[in-house]
Protein backbone atom coordinates (compact mmCIF):
# COMPACT_ATOMS: atom_id res chain seq x y z
CA UNK A 1 0.00 0.00 0.00
CA UNK A 2 1.30 3.32 -0.96
CA UNK A 3 2.00 5.52 2.10
CA UNK A 4 -0.29 8.42 0.60
CA UNK A 5 -2.71 5.95 0.55
CA UNK A 6 -2.33 4.73 4.50
CA UNK A 7 -2.02 8.90 4.74
CA UNK A 8 -5.43 8.69 3.65
CA UNK A 9 -7.12 6.03 5.25
CA UNK A 10 -6.13 7.10 8.83
CA UNK A 11 -7.84 10.58 7.67
CA UNK A 12 -11.19 8.50 7.04
CA UNK A 13 -9.98 7.17 10.56
CA UNK A 14 -9.87 10.53 12.53
CA UNK A 15 -12.81 11.78 10.53
CA UNK A 16 -15.57 8.84 11.37
CA UNK A 17 -14.10 8.41 14.59
CA UNK A 18 -14.59 12.51 15.65
CA UNK A 19 -17.85 12.29 14.03
CA UNK A 20 -19.52 9.16 15.54
CA UNK A 21 -17.45 9.51 19.43
CA UNK A 22 -19.75 12.11 20.57
CA UNK A 23 -22.44 10.04 20.83
CA UNK A 24 -21.13 8.12 23.54
CA UNK A 25 -20.36 11.07 25.24
CA UNK A 26 -23.90 12.82 24.87
CA UNK A 27 -24.76 12.11 28.68
CA UNK A 28 -21.63 13.46 30.05
CA UNK A 29 -21.99 16.47 27.99
CA UNK A 30 -25.11 17.89 29.15
CA UNK A 31 -24.11 17.47 32.53
CA UNK A 32 -20.98 18.85 32.32
CA UNK A 33 -22.63 21.95 30.22
CA UNK A 34 -25.73 22.07 32.18
CA UNK A 35 -27.78 21.25 28.98
CA UNK A 36 -30.63 18.75 28.70
CA UNK A 37 -29.52 15.41 26.45
CA UNK A 38 -31.86 16.75 23.73
CA UNK A 39 -29.95 19.50 23.62
CA UNK A 40 -26.53 17.56 23.98
CA UNK A 41 -27.97 15.81 20.43
CA UNK A 42 -27.82 18.72 18.76
CA UNK A 43 -24.19 18.33 18.93
CA UNK A 44 -24.51 15.43 16.07
CA UNK A 45 -27.11 17.11 13.81
CA UNK A 46 -24.65 20.41 13.71
CA UNK A 47 -22.04 18.32 12.67
CA UNK A 48 -24.29 16.65 9.85
CA UNK A 49 -24.86 20.21 9.17
CA UNK A 50 -21.47 20.70 8.67
CA UNK A 51 -20.93 17.84 6.29
CA UNK A 52 -23.99 19.20 3.73
CA UNK A 53 -23.04 22.97 4.00
CA UNK A 54 -19.22 22.11 3.29
CA UNK A 55 -19.42 19.76 0.67
CA UNK A 56 -20.92 22.30 -1.82
CA UNK A 57 -19.25 25.27 -0.86
CA UNK A 58 -15.36 23.88 -0.07
CA UNK A 59 -15.25 21.09 -2.97
CA UNK A 60 -15.77 23.74 -5.35
CA UNK A 61 -13.02 25.59 -4.17
CA UNK A 62 -10.46 22.93 -3.86
CA UNK A 63 -10.56 22.41 -7.50
CA UNK A 64 -7.80 25.51 -7.98
CA UNK A 65 -5.26 23.46 -5.47
CA UNK A 66 -3.21 20.41 -6.26
CA UNK A 67 -4.83 17.57 -4.64
CA UNK A 68 -2.29 16.88 -1.98
CA UNK A 69 -2.53 20.24 -1.15
CA UNK A 70 -6.46 20.38 -1.26
CA UNK A 71 -6.10 17.08 1.20
CA UNK A 72 -3.77 18.95 3.41
CA UNK A 73 -6.00 22.16 3.52
CA UNK A 74 -9.28 19.73 4.53
CA UNK A 75 -7.58 18.12 7.16
CA UNK A 76 -6.14 21.31 8.68
CA UNK A 77 -9.72 22.55 8.99
CA UNK A 78 -10.77 19.64 10.40
CA UNK A 79 -7.89 19.78 13.13
CA UNK A 80 -8.77 23.13 13.88
CA UNK A 81 -12.17 22.33 14.44
CA UNK A 82 -11.48 19.68 16.61
CA UNK A 83 -9.24 21.28 18.60
CA UNK A 84 -11.73 24.19 19.30
CA UNK A 85 -14.21 21.24 20.16
CA UNK A 86 -11.25 20.51 23.00
CA UNK A 87 -11.37 24.08 24.35
CA UNK A 88 -14.93 24.97 23.92
CA UNK A 89 -16.07 26.21 27.25
CA UNK A 90 -19.76 26.98 26.17
CA UNK A 91 -22.32 24.64 24.03
CA UNK A 92 -22.71 27.73 21.46
CA UNK A 93 -18.97 27.37 21.09
CA UNK A 94 -18.96 23.57 21.23
CA UNK A 95 -21.62 23.24 18.61
CA UNK A 96 -19.89 26.00 16.41
CA UNK A 97 -16.60 24.27 16.53
CA UNK A 98 -18.91 20.70 15.44
CA UNK A 99 -19.93 22.50 12.39
CA UNK A 100 -16.26 23.79 11.03
CA UNK A 101 -14.59 20.39 12.28
CA UNK A 102 -17.39 18.75 9.72
CA UNK A 103 -16.63 21.53 7.21
CA UNK A 104 -13.86 19.08 5.33
CA UNK A 105 -15.78 15.62 5.75
CA UNK A 106 -17.33 15.36 2.28
CA UNK A 107 -14.81 16.93 0.69
CA UNK A 108 -11.98 14.96 2.32
CA UNK A 109 -14.18 12.10 1.28
CA UNK A 110 -15.03 12.88 -2.17
CA UNK A 111 -11.41 14.35 -3.14
CA UNK A 112 -9.56 11.33 -1.05
CA UNK A 113 -11.35 8.47 -3.07
CA UNK A 114 -10.13 10.25 -6.20
CA UNK A 115 -7.00 10.32 -5.01
CA UNK A 116 -6.90 7.01 -4.10
CA UNK A 117 -7.76 5.59 -7.71
CA UNK A 118 -4.11 7.45 -9.15
CA UNK A 119 -2.27 6.21 -6.49
CA UNK A 120 -2.32 2.71 -7.81
CA UNK A 121 -2.78 0.86 -11.24
CA UNK A 122 -5.86 0.27 -12.97
CA UNK A 123 -6.83 -2.62 -11.70
CA UNK A 124 -6.10 -2.34 -8.30
CA UNK A 125 -8.28 1.23 -8.03
CA UNK A 126 -11.17 -0.44 -6.39
CA UNK A 127 -9.20 -2.01 -3.98
CA UNK A 128 -7.65 1.50 -2.98
CA UNK A 129 -10.81 3.12 -2.84
CA UNK A 130 -11.72 -0.10 -0.46
CA UNK A 131 -8.67 0.72 1.47
CA UNK A 132 -9.03 4.80 2.17
CA UNK A 133 -12.96 3.66 3.67
CA UNK A 134 -11.30 0.70 5.26
CA UNK A 135 -10.50 3.83 7.75
CA UNK A 136 -14.33 4.98 8.30
CA UNK A 137 -14.98 0.95 8.82
CA UNK A 138 -11.93 0.93 11.58
CA UNK A 139 -13.69 4.07 13.16
CA UNK A 140 -16.94 2.73 13.75
CA UNK A 141 -15.75 -0.32 15.07
CA UNK A 142 -12.67 0.83 17.35
CA UNK A 143 -12.59 4.59 17.41
CA UNK A 144 -15.56 5.23 18.48
CA UNK A 145 -15.58 3.12 21.32
CA UNK A 146 -12.27 3.86 22.37
CA UNK A 147 -13.01 7.94 21.65
CA UNK A 148 -15.61 7.22 24.17
CA UNK A 149 -13.94 5.29 26.86
CA UNK A 150 -11.50 7.95 26.61
CA UNK A 151 -13.92 10.56 26.93
CA UNK A 152 -15.03 9.36 29.66
CA UNK A 153 -12.47 8.31 31.91
CA UNK A 154 -10.17 12.04 30.79
CA UNK A 155 -13.28 14.04 30.80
Amino acid sequence: MPIALFALTVGAFAICTSEFVIVGMLLNISHDMSISVASAGMLVTAYALGVVIGAPLLTPLMVRFKRKNALVMLMLLYVAGNFACAVATSYQYLLLARVIAALAHASFFGLGAVVATQLVSKEKQASAIAAMFLGATLANVFGTPLGTLMGEHFG
